[in-house]
């Protein structure tokens, strides 16, 4: 089969230590899913989960420049566990979860706040301020054949030398097996997807020049430069 156009490289994550590549389908991401994170952006309590979703293509894999984005003045960084999806499912339960979780990574939802903000004061979608260019960069793959699922450690993020983000992952409100579980209620979950599975308190503002190094215990590093508008 011929296309009309050229096709382009499918998104794809480095396997930590190893030549290999993993396919990437879709990103889901959880919101407000570490209990201080949720209260300094006015949540209160174990709500249900919510998601939204990135495109594959805003990956940037390994890390490395991200450019600051255009039409916002409030670029904040996340810090999260990714889970990588390594068989796909429907109504998966938790206790079974694990089985379909390929690897684990170390990511950053990139953020305009200030379009979210706005999204979110007029009831409209928050893809601006979520889905854009370079919006989620993503270490390599560590797989759970080697590391296990990890359900505590710490997870971490420095910028220019300085912590601004450290937690446990056991701070969860919401376990990885229990975002799977609920995902899968509502999509037939892929082999190939990833889920960013919530950031902790301390998230914040940066600038052209930061330098950030973000970090799992067990997991691995994501080190990113913000680089200057293009």
């Amino acid at each position: 089969m011929s296309y009309v156009i050229p096709l382009w490289t499918p998104p794809a994550l480095p396997l930590a230590g190893g030549a290999e590549l993993f396919p990437v389908r879709r990103i889901f991401c959880v919101g407000r899913n570490y209990v201080e994170h949720q209260k300094e952006m006015g949540g209160d309590g174990r709500e249900s989960p919510f998601f939204f979703t990135k495109s594959a293509h805003a990956l940037v894999p390994g890390g490395g420049r991200v450019h600051y984005p255009p039409k916002t003045s409030n670029l904040h960084y996340e810090t999260e566990l990714v889970v990588a999806i390594g068989r796909g499912g429907r109504r998966i339960a938790p206790a079974q979860a694990n089985a379909h979780v390929f690897g684990y990574a170390v990511g950053l939802d990139m953020t305009r706040r200030d379009l979210q903000q706005w999204a979110k004061d007029h009831g409209r979608p928050w893809s601006f301020g979520k889905d854009f260019d370079e919006a989620a960069p993503c270490s390599a793959i560590a797989p759970a054949a080697r590391i296990g699922h990890p359900a505590k450690g710490a997870i971490w993020l420095r910028v220019n030398g300085r912590e601004r983000q450290r937690a446990d992952l056991a701070d969860m409100i919401w376990t990885v097996p229990e975002q799977i579980a609920y995902l899968s209620e509502y999509y037939a979950l892929e082999a190939g997807d990833l889920v960013f599975s919530g950031t902790p308190a301390g998230v914040g503002p940066v600038q052209p020049g930061d330098e950030l190094v973000a970090g799992i215990e067990g997991v691995g590093e994501l080190r990113v430069t913000i680089a200057p508008a293009l």
